[in-house]
């Protein structure tokens, strides 16, 4: 990035954060514009019914005293200020602090007094994409949401020029510093207690500018491509690690439930009967399938008649 680059960047980051500072509406203008012409209008008819028929002289010396009184009058009436009900108004007075003053209409001596209107509002501010250098010397580039409030107008104007650029700029060298003590894995997994230990350390700092920050949140976390590849074969292969291990878990529960049950139908004939008709059933389910059945009693018989056999071939070789 070349100086041209970065002298256009501050700017554009000076005018997003110096915007909520700003956003004064004057509620006053319209008043005094009123409290202006009304009188100055009665007074001008008055003079003129009053000095219609006078001479030059007089005429000329009404004028003159119109004259003076819409200057003294629009002095007078500059004074009027209106504060919203969310503002504040920082009264200095030759330069030095007078009070703070609001909300609703106040007067401010013209030419003596200065006025300055703080907005207590809920603010909200950009950090812009920051890149950092975790503690794994990993490039990352982080951006975020500032939200902060005014809690004491008075600091927040004489102790700090302008405290939204002020305290934008503290949150981005506080983000750069807690995740650059931070290795990748923890800035991915303990996103929630970085945010809350970057309002802490931006917190305990600007207490003393009138501020107070309401929370920080993270929104992008943008890494080089080729570690994005990294981490996705990384994250693939400890999928198929898991699946296999699940996989394997359910074949050993499988194979004990299945032992168990070839246990319990060796003990109990009718079990194995039980299990015989319904493997049949299933088999029978398909108009494709053809089932030749086999009476367990015959093959009852047929084992029966083997063992006879072996023991009748012994009893002859003995």
């Amino acid at each position: 990035m070349n100086h041209q680059q970065k002298e256009a960047r501050r700017m554009d980051t000076q005018r997003v954060y110096a915007k909520p500072q700003r956003g004064h509406v004057s509620l006053g203008g319209p008043l005094r514009g009123i409290i202006f012409f009304i009188p100055f209008i009665i007074l001008g008819l008055v003079l003129f019914l009053s000095l219609g028929r006078g001479t030059n002289v007089q005429k000329i010396a009404g004028g003159v005293a119109e004259g003076i009184f819409a200057v003294m009058w629009g002095i007078f009436v500059s004074g009027i200020r209106i504060a919203a009900q969310w503002e504040r108004g920082v009264v200095l007075r030759l330069g030095k602090f007078q009070s703070v003053r609001g909300p609703g209409i106040m007067y401010i001596i013209p030419f003596i007094d200065n006025v300055r209107f703080v907005d207590l509002r809920l603010l909200t501010l950009n950090i812009p994409s920051q890149q950092v250098i975790t503690k794994d010397n990993v490039p990352a580039a982080i951006d975020g949401v500032l939200f902060f409030l005014v809690a004491d107008a008075e600091k927040a104007v004489i102790r700090i020029q302008d405290f939204a650029f002020a305290i934008a700029q503290y949150a981005q060298a506080t983000l750069r510093d807690v995740v650059g003590g931070l290795s990748l894995d923890e800035l991915l997994s303990e996103r929630e207690q970085i945010q809350k230990r970057i309002a802490e350390v931006v917190e305990e700092h600007i207490r003393d500018w009138g501020l107070h920050v309401d929370s920080i949140r993270l929104q992008d976390i943008e890494m080089p491509e080729d570690l994005k590849r990294i981490m996705s074969r990384q994250a693939s292969a400890e999928r198929e690690k898991r699946a296999t291990i699940t996989k394997a878990e359910g074949d050993k529960i499988a194979a004990t439930n299945l032992a168990a049950a070839a246990a319990i139908m060796a003990q109990t004939p009718g079990a194995m009967k039980l299990r015989t008709l319904q493997t049949i059933d299933s088999l029978g389910a398909g108009p494709a399938n053809t089932v030749v059945m086999f009476p367990m009693e015959l093959t009852e018989a047929i084992r029966n008649i083997v063992k006879s056999v072996s023991k009748s071939n012994d009893a002859t070789v003995v």
